[in-house]
C-alpha cells in the first residue's frame, strides 16, 4: 500500500505520515480537546442556568458576586465553546466553499464572528459578577 502506483503521496509525506496542509492533525486534535472539555462544562452551564430560574437579576448578579465557580464556569464554557465554534465552521468553509476568495473571506469573518460572541459572553459575566 505504501508503494501504491496510484497514490496521489508524495514519498517523504508517506515517511512522515502529513496529509497536503500538515495543520489537520494540529486542527483536529483542538476538536476533539475542546469537545471532550465542553461535555463536563456543558452539564454545569446547564445545571447552573436552571437553577437561576425563576431569580430576580438582583439574585444572580449577588450569586455571581459571592461565590468564584459559577462565574469560572460560565467563562469557561463560553470560551470553550467559541472556540470550537470558530474551528467546526471553519472546517466547513475549508470543505464546502471552493471559491479561494470567498473561502478566506469567510474565515476571516468566521474568526471575528467568533471572537465578537466569545468576548460578548465574557463581558457579561465579568459585568454580572464585577459589579
Amino acid at each position: 500500500m505504501a508503494n501504491d502506483p496510484g497514490s496521489l503521496r508524495t514519498a517523504l509525506g508517506r515517511v512522515r505520515f502529513l496529509g497536503s496542509a500538515k495543520s489537520g492533525t494540529h486542527h483536529a486534535w483542538h476538536m476533539r480537546v475542546t469537545s471532550v472539555a465542553l461535555v463536563p462544562l456543558s452539564i454545569l452551564f446547564v445545571w447552573l442556568v436552571a437553577s437561576l430560574v425563576g431569580k430576580d437579576y438582583n439574585a444572580v448578579r449577588a450569586m455571581f458576586a459571592d461565590r468564584f465557580m459559577p462565574a469560572t464556569v460560565m467563562i469557561l464554557f463560553i470560551a470553550t465553546s467559541a472556540y470550537h465554534m470558530m474551528l467546526g465552521m471553519q472546517t466547513i468553509i475549508e470543505d464546502y466553499v471552493h471559491n479561494e476568495i470567498v473561502k478566506t473571506w469567510s474565515i476571516m469573518g468566521n474568526l471575528l464572528f467568533s471572537i465578537m460572541v466569545g468576548f460578548a459572553g465574557l463581558f457579561a459575566v465579568l459585568k454580572l459578577s464585577l459589579t
